[in-house]
């Protein structure tokens, strides 16, 4: 059996998922169409989805499917029902964590005069980080009233996706790159992602770099999305973005995309299993085609890639299209019958839309990581934020206790509610301009740069239980280089 690495004429091991829903008709109507163009490739299918989540396993995959795809590397996966409630895990999150599959990647074009769209002359990539930010899923809950999700963003993984970004542009002929944030607010965690890509970027002087604050730049894709080119952002951020994206080009049905780690490539469709028009034979397969169309470019099959992307264009602008994008007065083709009518196409290229090169896609060799958190020579212990559970609105009351519970160099500094400050011990008279209305408070002890310990913060907490209170979570307050890692008191 060829290695995944091996040249076209030899034939590669992919581990296919025929999915939920719709998901087995357009995957037969899929592995039809590169039969039909001549893919060098073998198949391994496994179950992941509901099937498997019904039998018990919690994250949808079957163990079989695990030796499947650490022995193929090779992921081509139709959508997944995942139910919902009840513990069940994300097959598509935990593939991302278990194969270190970084980068998500999504290509969005529109398909002018063929498909509807509103605008033209979209050509645009979104290179979303796929482990990290909000999705990491870590959530907790504290108290009666509040939940608390972590959003988690680590240097080592803003800079590979965003050399993985940069890369991508300039091996396929892009111009620009943008990067989404929103560190006008969270200052440190988007902060830190934007100063990443200001500092790659500068290895990359052809290619034009910018900065937007993610909701205005979510607005200028709906609106302008032919301005963009590359697009780069955190892992939530760029979930809804594609999604945008897609949606502005024409259809969500109409999108692919690749997921690229160091254990395994997984190539889907963006849209869902669509259950409610599952077994009617009606379904788009054009974005699981798309994604096969990216994952032969990336086994290096560049040709057959280019041949089965061009007979999907000129199917469009032949009319012949699926219930989803059918123009008003026109039949609609059966999932089958698109999929017929692109292996009819084979060896036919657009005429008015721009065509598939067999050089097109290229793979983007995986960045090297350079550790570079060591350029940090500092890190000091300088307080704490201890949470408590409390769910009376005295503020006043808990701050004098709270006052109590301090120690000599270790002092409460404040007592917040959301963000909002509501009580300050240095000024008594203090008195915030809304009522609390949360039962998780976070309160603030501070002392000298480098001189508090662990033990000290063990015995706040102890003071603290001591007065009857509740603390249910902490978390240390650093300086690195003596820059806060920390925010304030509340957002500005």
């Amino acid at each position: 059996m060829a290695k995944n690495s091996a040249p076209s004429t030899e034939k590669v091991l992919v581990t296919v998922a025929r999915g939920d829903g719709i998901g087995p008709e357009i995957m037969e109507a899929t592995l039809s169409i590169l039969q039909a163009a001549g893919a060098q490739l073998e198949y391994d299918f496994v179950n992941l989805g509901e099937k498997v989540f019904k039998s018990g396993i919690m994250n949808g995959i079957e163990p079989r499917a695990w030796e499947s795809i650490r022995n193929s590397r090779l992921l081509l996966k139709a959508p997944i029902t995942t139910p919902q409630g009840g513990g069940y895990k994300s097959v598509n999150v935990t593939m991302r964590k278990a194969f270190g599959q970084f980068a998500n990647v999504r290509p969005v074009r529109t398909f002018d005069g063929f498909v509807h769209s509103k605008h033209a002359k979209v050509d645009m990539v979104i290179v979303r980080e796929n482990e990290e930010s909000l999705y990491a899923g870590i959530e907790y809950r504290q108290t009666r009233d509040t939940c608390h999700a972590v959003k988690l963003i680590s240097r080592t993984g803003a800079e590979l996706i965003v050399r993985y970004a940069f890369e991508y542009a300039r091996a396929n002929g892009r111009k620009k790159v943008t990067c989404l944030i929103k560190d006008n607010i969270m200052k440190i965690t988007d902060g830190l992602f934007h100063q990443v890509f200001q500092l790659i970027g500068k290895e990359y002087p052809e290619l034009e770099k910018e900065s937007l604050i993610v909701d205005i730049g979510m607005a200028r894709v709906a609106d302008t999305p032919e301005r963009f080119d590359v697009v780069v952002t955190e892992n939530l951020y760029g979930d809804i973005v594609s999604d945008i994206a897609s949606q502005v080009a024409g259809s969500v049905g109409l999108a692919g995309s690749m997921n690229i780690g160091t254990g395994c490539a997984m190539f889907e469709a963006v849209h869902g299993s669509a259950p409610d028009i599952a077994g009617k034979g009606i379904a788009n397969p054009s974005g699981l085609i798309n994604a096969a169309v990216l994952m032969l470019y990336h086994v290096g099959q560049g040709a057959c890639a280019a041949q089965i992307g061009n007979a999907l264009l000129y199917t469009l602008e032949n009319g012949q299209h699926t219930a989803d994008i059918v123009k008003k007065g026109e039949k609609a083709l059966t999932t089958q019958q698109f999929a017929q009518a692109v292996i009819a196409n084979l060896g036919k290229a657009p005429t008015n839309l721009v065509p598939f090169a067999s050089g097109s896609g290229k793979p983007v060799k995986l960045p090297r990581h350079q550790d570079t958190t060591q350029s940090v020579r500092t890190k000091r212990l300088t307080g704490v934020d201890v949470f408590i559970d409390y769910d009376h609105a005295d503020v006043q009351t808990i701050g004098a206790k709270l006052v109590q519970c301090g120690l000599t160099g270790l002092k409460l500094e404040s007592v917040s509610s959301r963000g909002m400050e509501m009580f300050n011990p240095k000024k008594p008279d203090y008195r915030a301009e809304v009522d609390a209305v949360t039962d998780l408070w976070a309160c603030r002890f501070m002392g000298p740069e480098g001189e508090v310990a662990n033990a000290d913060i063990r015995s706040i907490l102890h003071n603290i239980e001591a007065m009857g209170l509740e603390w249910v979570k902490i978390e240390n307050l650093y300086t690195f280089d003596h820059i806060a890692g920390f925010s304030g008191k509340s957002a500005d």
